[in-house]
């Protein structure tokens, strides 16, 4: 059965080199574990989200250019998020706020092809 995700929840992108952390702020009024409680909607880049450190794809514009400038040799570059959807697929009977819980076999997408999950969801709180 899948974790609830709380405020401080440990976050891993397959295209950074260092692992994140999910902040949830107070304003979903629910909390487990004495913290925020987080729902799917939880995906903002920097609010919610913050950098992997340096990326490593080529889909990344500055990575990319900063590669072509090495000859070929790939330059990590600064990570800076871009995620456009929700986390999925969250909790499918747990609400919170009106939108769905957040459960720690959700994953969410960076536009520069990375895929982020949850690698600790920061409770033992079990939901559907």
């Amino acid at each position: 059965m899948p974790k609830l995700v709380i405020n401080g929840a440990k976050l891993e992108c397959s295209e950074g080199l260092s692992p994140s952390a999910l902040t949830v702020l107070p304003a979903n009024g629910t909390d487990a574990d004495e913290a925020p409680a987080a729902t799917v909607m939880d995906f903002q880049p920097m609010a919610n989200i913050a950098p992997f450190g340096m990326c490593k794809t080529l889909a990344n514009p500055q990575v990319a250019s900063a590669t072509a400038a090495a000859k070929g040799v790939l330059t990590p570059m600064p990570c800076v998020p871009v995620i456009a959807a929700p986390w999925s697929p969250g909790s499918s009977l747990v609400t919170i706020a009106e939108h769905n819980a957040l459960t720690g076999d959700s994953t969410c997408r960076c536009a520069w092809t990375g895929s982020i999950r949850i690698t600790d969801p920061g409770t033992d709180v079990d939901v559907d």
